[in-house]
């Protein structure tokens, strides 16, 4: 381990040397920022003699590698993190000690890589993190976003989105690796002719544009095992950066119109596509990164071996929900046009070497393109997807002869779009859910006909996370105590955190479990009193959901019960109420009205809850701007219940319900997704469930919704609140404000279905469920037993069981020691 050899005074001189080369100033002249960058750097200097040894070790044993796709990857700082997983972190602490410098102080001018927003993306960071401790050769290959998703701001309660300029002061522990350039090309025609020599077909493309893409790779250290796997993202360049020729005769646009085409790709991260032109740029998007990592994958794999058709023997690709899907033509096409490989040979080797992750259960989320834009954007990309499509609809006719059904449900191309998700299970080898319910639908609902057809191919693999992030660095006090308990060897193995069990019974260390809660209660009320500028009580429960903001999430019930409550105790101020603060953190995208509406409502129920002295402070409400990994790490440690409120049925797995688990904060939620496999670990008893259940959800549905009027007409409480969002209660008795919110719930416009995601039908037993939280909490045994439960249940859902779920069941990985690359 690093710790052993970390050389304390060597590493402080070169922080210094640092300091003086890149700023030219003495360590005690610069800046936190400059200090932040020298150590960096100087981390990084001991991160490179392993990642060296890992990539000749990996050449020597010729390893199967995986190659992870994912238009996602939310890593968060990476300083903090490189150094718990060198297993120096406390040695660098003390070093910076020494020279006056506080690391964590250090770690906050670290901004969060942009490179992700959601789950998908800090799942996929989870896993490259549990491939490296693991031992297991792995690329993440995805895009270098200039500005990610945005930046959120609050202004006057409503989103703002602000550009994330996250590499303003460059990327420390990034590498350029200009070497690896690769050309990527978009439009133009295709030209058909034989070759002279072979009589094979040739494709030509011609009159197409393009860009290069450069690479940056950044290091993935593994926790203790000198390790250190690569995340290899793409940024965008112009070939001709600049025409002079343009210029000169005063055409300034043309001038530089590759350079803008460069820049557009990279930008950012989901561009709106409720229009064509940000259509057409995700799938370019989309296209680049995946073109520019199988030309180097499959570039890499002929350095050493000269068969190409046993490609996939040393590599397989897994495709990290429909995003990446274009990695099966485009393999097709170097395969066909650039190896020289006829179809069927190709197909052999795509479909040995493609893997699909299903992430949604929701069909309008399964990624479609329209046929018109596919193919000007792609134009031999659509002819190789065409005759996937031809061959696969002959293959249905043979096996369901005259079944016309079948084939208009499960071709790839239909109704002038291109499916995405069909082609990815037509030519993976294995598709696989993220959570045993999630896959069950998908099996028997969603993708029922596919199912039917290849069962062989479906397999579930429950998402997971990794506590050397969301505990070992998010959460020290907790960790420090549980390895004073029972050892460190959770840290690599989280079933071992089941050794806390027997503890739980004992009345002494619940109250220490409780007490790290309460002083990481102290540490969040803190910076939300920095950053919010309100005063929160840590003995009230802390009442927490933080997730991307999308109807199906339901923050709009959560807001709608925090509004009856405050109702209840407006009307009723002698009632018992245990105080509450209700924090919530989100994103909507930039396109996403509803969801920016609900944002604005929280935000002005908060106005409205916070400074009304005559409830004494028994509701605080508070919105946490620009929510991301950094200040997640915060609301997991300190949360008491752990929001899980999604409709059931739509939720495909969800892993924040992981992170308030670890950190032992009960789930208050529905039987969705994850929570199921959840409530099975800790028991019922200690979770908090309500709702209807998912084949409830899906019964309706399948029979034309409910009606929520009945609901609305028999349940005054819940009418009054309902009524609030038009009266202008908080709207400052602006009766407009939100009315979509009310059309969406009671559907007084015709257009869309009533309460798609049953937000009424579910309200009364998610209230009833809160009073049982309540009346849990003030049980101060039976919830100091709950909570730590969760935590010593948590064992399962490490992102480590589910990587070696995914290598013995879908990858076939060995395992790669690799020697220290550093002098002893």
């Amino acid at each position: 381990m690093y710790s052993k050899r970390f050389a304390k005074e060597t590493f402080k001189e070169t922080v210094k040397d640092n300091v003086k080369t890149l700023y030219r100033k003495k360590i005690e002249e610069a800046t936190p920022q400059q200090i932040f960058q020298a150590v960096s750097y100087a981390v990084k200097d001991i991160i490179i003699d392993d990642w060296l040894a890992t990539q000749a070790e990996y050449r020597k044993q010729d390893a199967k590698t995986v190659y992870y796709m994912s238009m996602e990857f939310l890593m968060g700082r990476a300083l903090g993190n490189n150094l718990i997983n060198m297993t120096a972190y406390k040695e660098v602490k003390e070093a910076l000690e020494e020279m006056n410098i506080d690391l964590n102080a250090i770690e906050d001018q670290e901004p969060d890589a942009a490179l992700g927003n959601g789950g998908l993306g800090r799942l996929a960071a989870c896993f490259l993190d549990s491939l490296a401790t693991l031992n297991y050769p792995a690329y993440g290959c995805g895009i270098r976003y200039r500005y990610g998703m945005f930046k959120q701001k609050i202004e006057n309660g409503y989103q703002v989105e602000t550009p994330d300029d996250w590499l303003m002061e460059g990327n420390p522990f990034e590498l350029r690796r200009e070497e690896y350039a690769k050309e990527i090309r978009f439009g133009g025609t295709i030209r058909f002719e034989k070759d002279p020599v072979t009589g094979k077909d040739k494709f030509i493309q011609e009159n197409y544009e393009s860009v290069m893409a450069i690479p940056y790779d950044m290091p993935i250290v593994g926790y203790g095992n000198h390790v250190v796997n690569t995340l290899r993202i793409w940024d965008a360049q112009a070939i001709t950066n600049f025409s002079l020729e343009s210029f000169d005769r005063g055409d300034y646009h043309k001038a530089v119109e590759q350079e803008n085409l460069a820049k557009m790709i990279v930008d950012v991260l989901y561009p709106n596509d409720n229009h064509y032109a940000g259509k057409e740029l995700r799938l370019k998007q989309q296209y680049f990164f995946i073109s520019a990592s199988l030309q180097a994958m499959i570039e890499k794999y002929k350095k050493d071996h000269d068969d190409i058709k046993k490609l996939y023997e040393k590599v397989k690709i897994q495709m990290n929900d429909t995003h990446p899907t274009v990695a099966v033509p485009e393999l097709m096409r170097l395969l066909i046009d650039v190896e020289g490989l006829d179809w069927e040979e190709a197909w052999d080797v795509t479909t040995k070497t493609c893997a699909y992750t299903n992430h949604t259960i929701m069909s309008e989320a399964l990624e479609k393109w329209p046929i018109d834009l596919f193919s000007k954007l792609l134009p031999r990309i659509y002819q190789i997807v065409q005759e996937i499509d031809r061959r696969f609809i002959e293959q249905v006719r043979r096996q369901y002869p005259g079944n016309e059904e079948k084939v208009r449900k499960m071709a790839i191309l239909r109704d002038n779009q291109v499916r995405m998700a069909h082609m990815a299970i037509i030519a993976g080898f294995s598709v696989n859910g993220v959570a045993q319910l999630h896959t069950e639908i998908l099996k028997h609902q969603e993708l029922k006909d596919f199912y039917e057809m290849m069962p062989e191919k479906f397999n579930n693999k429950t998402n997971g996370i990794t506590q050397r992030r969301f505990l070992l660095h998010g959460n020290p006090l907790l960790a420090d105590w549980i390895t004073g308990l029972i050892g460190d060897g959770w840290i690599t193995d989280l079933s071992k955190i089941s050794n806390l069990k027997p503890y739980v019974n004992d009345e002494r260390f619940r109250k220490e479990f409780m007490q790290i809660k309460y002083k990481n209660k102290e540490r969040l009320a803190k910076y939300i009193k920095e950053h919010n500028g309100i005063d929160v009580d840590p003995r009230s429960i802390f009442d927490v959901q933080v997730k991307r903001l999308h109807e199906y999430k339901r923050q709009l019930l959560n807001i709608l019960h925090i509004m009856y409550l405050y109702n209840q105790i407006k009307e009723h101020p002698e009632m018992s109420f245990y105080p509450r603060t209700f924090i919530f953190g989100a994103k909507a995208a930039a396109g996403y009205l509803r969801a920016k509406e609900t944002i604005k409502l929280i935000n002005s129920v908060a106005d409205v809850v916070n400074n009304d002295r005559s409830i004494n402070g028994k509701i605080k409400v508070v919105f946490i701007e620009d929510y991301r990994v950094s200040n997640a790490e915060l609301l997991f440690a300190a949360a008491d219940v752990s929001e899980q409120i999604s409709t059931a049925s739509k939720e495909a797995s969800g892993t924040g319900n992981m992170k308030f688990m670890l950190n032992g904060a009960p789930t208050l939620g529905t039987m969705d997704g994850a929570n199921v496999e959840i409530v099975e670990e800790v028991g019922e008893e200690n979770a908090f469930i309500f709702g209807l259940s998912s084949e409830e959800v899906i019964n309706y549905e399948n029979n034309g919704g409910y009606n929520p009027i009945d609901i609305y007409f028999n349940d005054w409480e819940l009418k009054r609140v309902v009524d609030q969002l038009m009266d202008g209660t908080y709207a400052n008795g602006n009766h407009e404000m939100y009315k979509n919110l009310y059309n969406a719930l009671l559907n007084t416009q015709s257009t869309n279905k009533a309460d798609m995601y049953f937000i009424l039908k579910d309200f009364r037993s998610y209230a009833e469920a809160q009073k049982r939280v309540e009346a849990a909490y003030r049980d101060e045994q039976r919830w100091s037993r709950m909570a730590m439960l969760n935590t010593a249940c948590s064992g399962k859902f490490t992102s480590d069981r589910t990587i070696e779920e995914y290598v013995q069941d879908i990858w076939k990985l060995e395992k790669v020691y690799v020697p220290s690359g550093q002098p002893e």
